[in-house]
């Protein structure tokens, strides 16, 4: 039979006590875990059974409602369908205004920023009168200008000088053999551009 010396048999008792005292403390945990369990599993059921209740007791209202009504209730369907697509109408139409007040709102961003920067425009005719019938203001990239004692009616925005000095060769080319690049700044003409 082997031997077993007495520090190792006290190591050996030693060790089976921390684990009695580890497994007991587990044990605590598990018990204290299952007690929170059991109080959440009655919450869940007594809030299933509360709107169980609540949902039988709406039902039993609209059928009591819908049965003190029957007269008057294929009256208000119909007007409740009518009111629905007059409402969806509605909302198409506020959608539409809504979309074409965007576009006009940045239409004048970007008129408001081209005045304030140095832009390129090629000016193709210029009147005595300011003769409005000719072009729109609602139109974009056109500028209409008063030099006096001329109103000057310019096509194109451009950021840089080469851009515009490219669209009015393709003007010339079109026909408009006057046109000329200016540059122009806060709604004023600066300065007439080399034809390059």
């Amino acid at each position: 039979m082997p031997f077993i010396e007495e520090n190792d048999l006290l190591d050996l008792h030693k060790d089976i006590e921390k684990s009695q005292i580890i497994n007991e403390r587990l044990l605590d945990q598990i018990k204290f875990k299952n007690k929170d369990l059991r109080k959440l599993k009655i919450q869940r059921n007594l809030f299933i059974g509360i709107t169980a209740l609540l949902l039988v007791s709406a039902l039993a209202i609209t059928s009591f409602t819908a049965g003190v009504s029957t007269s008057n209730s294929n009256q208000n369907v119909l007007f409740s369908i009518d009111s629905l697509e007059a409402i969806k109408a509605r909302m198409d139409n506020l959608k539409r205004q809504n979309q074409e007040l965007s576009l006009v709102k940045e239409f004048y961003l970007a008129k408001q920023f081209l005045e304030k920067e140095k832009i390129y425009s090629v000016q193709v005719k210029s009147f005595v009168d300011n003769n409005t019938t000719l072009a729109s203001e609602a139109l974009t990239n056109t500028l209409f200008v008063k030099t006096n004692p001329y109103y000057a009616y310019s096509l194109g925005t451009f950021e840089t000088l080469e851009e515009a000095q490219s669209f009015r060769q393709q003007l010339v080319s079109l026909g408009f053999e006057d046109a000329f690049v200016a540059s122009y700044q806060d709604g004023k003409r600066l300065k007439i551009e080399s034809p390059n």
